[in-house]
């Protein structure tokens, strides 16, 4: 014997039945969100890893510029 919950009826301009459409609406919404997050995420990752090249690339600069420095300073 199965036990079956009361379902709830229908409000106004509601046809019974019309759960399936409910449920392909909520999953629906939930790609939009999970596809929403992905691309966030994508592009906080493109950006730390933009800012870190970046930062990379200062420091690089900056070991140069000490070499030269260092350079001037032998010769004299």
């Amino acid at each position: 014997m199965s036990v079956q919950y009361p379902r709830e009826r229908a409000t106004a301009g509601e046809k019974p039945g019309n759960e399936p459409e409910e449920v392909q609406l909520q999953n629906a919404s939930k790609q939009i969100v999970q596809n929403a997050i992905l691309q966030a995420v994508r592009q906080v990752s493109q950006e730390s890893q933009h800012r870190e090249e970046r930062i990379s690339d200062s420091r690089n600069h900056i070991q140069l510029g000490v070499g030269e420095l260092t350079k001037k300073h032998e010769k004299k």
